[in-house]
């Protein structure tokens, strides 16, 4: 077969992190894509329509099939005649409900690994998240893989990550499919719908004065395209033949830009860049804590009239306050990731 006839499939698709893979699988022309996704049908932005999508849409390297992954029938409709799947569909982490992430994180990676095993997927790389490490408590310095999961999570959506990523790395080598997780650490860039809209919604409102905490804590961002090529580089250290493969499958990986930075410090470029002021009144996060838990608590009431997501939750208060670093060196030495963006690059962007 040449490379034209051999197709992936990766779920949740049109998702932040998931477009920019497609995007990237496409161009290198390592397979033909297959875009899972939720949506009937797929609604290419402007952007897309005459871009790198639309052109492999038009001449059939690249398809669109809806899929709810709930629904092992129409996950095994999406994965069919696939040689390798990149499971990156999941809820809004944002979104603290637990039937919501259990029944996708779990359940619908139990069907994505049962698809691929009766369908013979070759390989399976799931996107996971650090925070499957993350008791909301404790910060995290310079983590690395041997970290285990905690008793308590932070939110369901972690707890529910954890679960699935454990589903993914216990699969490995059976019926021949191999099997990793990559954990990229806060993702931003082109497309985000959260971490910069979030920031814009605070600054507009007059919030963005404040830092939670001392501004001390230290953090790891990943920019999107260096999330797309860790995905990548999974992907071919597992179908490399021999030790390489050995050594890659069936292991978790923490992706970084291997750059941290104070967490504060990166808002405030982010800030500043899109002309807004710099926070700088500190408060306290055990201050913070009881109105967060109030406004969770009122969202709870509101939420089947219509009320949004809250900024301000307990999960969200402990993440902006605790250091959370990580280490790269067993991405780059087991799947040779070294990151192929600075995170300068896209800071510069934004503040030039």
């Amino acid at each position: 077969m040449t490379s034209l006839e051999r197709w992936c499939v990766v779920t949740g698709g049109r998702g932040f992190a998931a477009r920019h893979l497609v995007e990237m699988l496409i161009r290198y022309e390592m397979f033909c894509v297959r875009v899972a996704d939720l949506g009937p049908s797929i609604k290419l932005e402007p952007s897309e329509e005459e871009g790198t999508l639309g052109k492999a849409l038009q001449s059939g390297r690249a398809q669109y099939v809806s899929a709810d992954l709930r629904d092992k029938a129409q996950v095994l409709k999406a994965c069919h005649g696939a040689e390798v799947v990149f499971h990156m569909a999941a809820p809004d982490s944002s979104i603290n409900n637990h039937n919501l992430h259990r029944s996708v994180n779990i359940g619908g990676t139990k069907n994505v690994i049962e698809a691929c095993a009766e369908l013979q997927v070759k390989r399976l790389i799931y996107t996971s998240s650090p925070s499957v490490v993350f008791d909301g408590v404790h910060g995290i310095i310079n983590g690395d893989e041997s970290l285990s999961y905690p008793v308590k999570h932070n939110d369901f959506y972690s707890a529910t990550k954890a679960e699935g990523e454990s589903l993914v790395l216990k699969a490995n080598g059976e019926k021949g499919l191999l099997t990793c997780c990559i954990r990229p650490s806060s993702i931003f860039g082109p497309g985000d719908k959260l971490l910069v809209p979030s920031l814009v919604d605070a600054a507009r409102a007059g919030k963005s004065k404040f830092i939670i905490g001392d501004g001390s804590n230290m953090y790891d961002f990943t920019y999107v395209e260096n999330v797309a090529h860790a995905h990548i580089c999974a992907e071919r250290a597992l179908a490399s033949k021999g030790t390489v493969a050995e050594k890659a499958s069936g292991q978790a990986y923490f992706i970084t830009n291997m750059e941290p930075i104070k967490f504060w410090e990166f808002m405030s470029l982010i800030l500043e860049g899109l002309g807004y002021e710099r926070p700088r009144i500190k408060i306290p996060a055990f201050v913070m804590m009881p109105i967060a838990y109030l406004v969770e608590f009122i969202y709870k009431l509101l939420a089947p009239y219509g009320m949004k997501v809250p900024q301000l939750t307990p999960s969200r208060i402990r993440l902006l306050s605790c250091n959370r670093t990580f280490s790269c060196s067993k991405a780059k030495d087991r799947i040779g990731y070294t990151p192929i963006v600075s995170l300068q690059v896209p800071l510069l962007s934004l503040i030039l």
